[in-house]
């Protein structure tokens, strides 16, 4: 289990009303595929699985979120409608980052598997 599934079970086992969704961390960096070791790449390849586990995690968490809204009571449907627009972009820009991060790696991956190659 992740930190932030975990954080999320507990936010449920608390019966919180509303959740407080946690952007997680992003990778520090991707290695350079020119210069890279093995291990750099095999731990770059388990840091960037976690995080799009993590922002997994984060979009339900925000689904949870609006979720809690929508039952509250506390909001008119105009609200509720703005309230969606905001989770849809939270939603996207999550999904958008861990695929620009994937990519990234993916690319230093390639550089790092055609240095093995000419080996």
């Amino acid at each position: 289990m992740t930190r932030l599934t975990i954080a999320l079970v507990a936010l449920l086992a608390a019966g919180a009303a509303q959740a407080t969704c946690i952007y997680p961390r992003a990778p520090e960096r991707v290695p350079d595929g020119k210069t890279a070791t093995f291990e750099q790449m095999a731990a770059a390849q388990q840091a960037v699985k976690l995080f799009n586990e993590d922002i997994n995690s984060y979009n339900a968490c925000l689904d949870m979120e609006m979720q809690s809204l929508e039952q509250s009571g506390l909001y008119d449907a105009t609200r509720l409608a703005e309230l969606r627009v905001m989770q849809a972009k939270k939603n996207n820009a999550a999904v958008d980052e861990v695929q620009a991060i994937a990519d990234q790696f993916n690319e230093q991956l390639r550089i790092f598997k055609a240095r093995e190659d000419k080996d």
